[in-house]
């Protein structure tokens, strides 16, 4: 793989750390700026809302740029919005810079899915995309636990001083060797054609299929440390080892979902969100056994992470030509706005429904939707003409 990805690698990361740091941190900003844990808490919640509204906002305003200059910009931006973090002297203050910095999100991994794609040879596209999505998984294994280290130990404004150094480092990185010649994001488009490619029904399902599949991994992933000491029987101390070895499964995962889906891209998409529904199944009864927790843990990782890169690279194949990199930005929201309705659906199920011992069938279910989702979507296509139609 060539230098290039490993530099928009080194952006996935510091975006990583900075989206899921704070949820290491809520107590000490609960503290510091004299606000609930609940209000604390919303910090996440108006990151996620920075990345949807960024996704379209960013892309579009951007769409004329060279593709590098518009990478480098975002991780300026970036950069600043940590440094707004650090210096932040009031909780309202605080959630803008959070905002601001979330604008960054989605574009970046939009527009570098697209770079990403155009550095490899056509049969390693997939597997482009999951190693810069690595950075992210990194960043779950390393990058959290040593910024909610560093915020505990020297105040939570240090974690993003230290994040903001990550975005220096990463500007440099992009700047040196993603090359200057991606050329313009959507060369010879229009913006009304560009939006175009967001109403045809195939790529709605797809960004419909992404949503549902999130829903599932963040229902989940959301309580796994309260399932693990309330239903398991673990400690308090021992969730954060369990939780690098969830982080494992991630790089695993990611990794081995973009390279099936190099060889078969729609049977990739089908296996892995089968896969995902499974583990999710089973998670239920081994949740019941220590050892067997964490194996369903490591598992669920895999799982998860091995839906990234083939939904990605479906809905760029969805939208080939005009609006390719709006649509992969909007794919990122798509995440996100998975990760929060997931985050709802399962505190909805512990207040409202059958409990915590639930939530793994409960999320389990919600991959199945989008394995119907995207059945559909692909008759549709096949209608159309554009793919022959699957089996069965």
């Amino acid at each position: 793989m060539p230098i290039a990805l490993y530099a928009l690698t080194a952006g996935a990361f510091g975006i990583g750390v900075t989206e899921f740091v704070i949820m290491g941190l809520l107590l000490e900003v609960s503290a510091d700026l004299h606000v609930s844990l609940s209000a604390a808490g919303l910090l996440i919640s108006g990151y996620a809302l920075g990345v949807v509204v960024g996704a379209p906002l960013l892309t579009i305003l951007t769409g004329r740029w060279p593709r590098k200059a518009v990478l480098v910009g975002l991780m300026v931006v970036f950069t600043v919005g940590n440094l707004a973090c650090a210096l932040a002297p009031d909780y309202a203050t605080l959630m803008a810079a959070r905002v601001l910095t979330a604008f960054a999100h989605a574009t970046f991994f939009g527009v570098g899915s697209v770079v990403a794609t155009g550095l490899v040879p056509p049969a390693r596209k997939a597997s482009a995309i999951a190693i810069m999505f690595t950075g992210l998984t990194v960043a779950n294994i390393l990058g959290v636990p040593f910024g909610t280290w560093l915020g505990q130990a020297f105040g939570w404004r240090a974690t993003f001083w230290a994040v903001a150094g990550v975005g220096v480092v990463a500007v440099a990185v992009i700047a040196l060797f993603v090359p200057s010649d991606t050329g313009a994001q959507e060369e010879g488009g229009s913006l009304k054609a560009d939006l175009a490619v967001l109403t045809r029904p195939a790529l709605l399902l797809g960004l419909l299929t992404t949503v549902l599949s999130w829903v599932g991994v963040f229902a989940g992933f959301t309580y796994v440390a309260p399932i693990l000491t309330r239903i398991t029987g673990f400690s308090e101390a021992a969730v954060s080892p369990i939780l690098l070895v969830f982080g494992g499964g991630l790089v695993v995962g990611n990794l081995l979902g973009g390279r099936l889906a190099d060889r078969r891209l729609v049977p990739t998409i089908f296996g892995s969100l089968l896969a995902l529904s499974l583990v999710l199944g089973l998670m239920t009864f081994a949740i019941h056994d220590r050892i067997a927790a964490v194996i369903a843990i490591a598992l669920f990782g895999a799982a998860a992470f091995a839906t990234v890169a083939p939904l990605q690279m479906w809905v760029l194949a969805k939208a080939q030509g005009a609006g390719q990199s709006l649509a992969s930005s909007f794919n990122i929201a798509a995440f996100n706005l998975g990760n929060a309705i997931g985050a709802w659906l399962g505190g909805a199920v512990i207040d409202h429904g059958p409990g915590l011992a639930a939530i793994p069938w409960v999320a389990g279910l919600v991959p199945l939707a989008a394995v119907a989702v995207a059945y559909a979507s692909i008759r549709i296509e096949a209608r159309a003409g554009t793919v022959p139609a699957p089996a069965g």
